[in-house]
């Protein structure tokens, strides 16, 4: 079996647990809320959170990236990030200068480690980029750095971080 696979029975809450009250929790699309740190350029919804759902390990939520348009860079403090993309194609920097570049089209994902400054752009001029957020804390970290001494020309790498190997364009 594959690591991390199990086919042993594992020990969950017991006999007689709220599965009602404390098991899967629907959150109804209609049901999410602006109401968290913004970032210029980007519609932030909240879906899940320790203050919203009572989530005890992670944060989640979509974001909309308007068509000729970017966000300002930030970063996410101590939280690990994942970011899929639903629709539309995005160009993700990243970098003390934002000096590096990546694109991601729609079923793809960004992985983004804690600290790492980034400023995602949709790279199209007709489509509104979708993405899904993921963090790995249930807190709602947005640190903006409106002063980055951001270069001109960004480097171009395409990564597979299953292997971990980088390529250059």
């Amino acid at each position: 079996m594959p690591d991390g696979i199990s086919s042993k029975p594992q020990q969950g809450p017991g006999p007689g647990y709220d599965w009602r009250n404390k098991g899967i929790r629907h959150i109804d699309a209609s049901a999410k809320s602006c109401d968290t740190p913004e970032t210029l350029g980007m519609n932030r919804e909240v879906a899940i959170s320790g203050s919203r759902t009572g989530s005890t390990a992670l944060w989640a939520g979509t974001n909309r990236i308007e068509p000729n348009s970017q966000t300002g860079p930030h970063h996410h403090g101590h939280l690990e990030s994942v970011i899929y993309i639903i629709s539309g194609t995005a160009h993700m920097r990243w970098g003390d200068r934002l000096e590096f570049i990546t694109e991601a089209k729609a079923g793809d994902f960004f992985l983004v480690p804690p600290y790492v400054p980034h400023q995602e752009i949709n790279a199209s001029s007709t489509e509104v980029l979708h993405c899904a957020l993921v963090r790995s804390g249930t807190e709602e970290v947005v640190i903006n750095l409106p002063d980055l001494d951001i270069v001109d020309e960004p480097e171009w790498i395409r990564e597979s971080a299953t292997t971990g190997d980088a390529s250059h364009r």
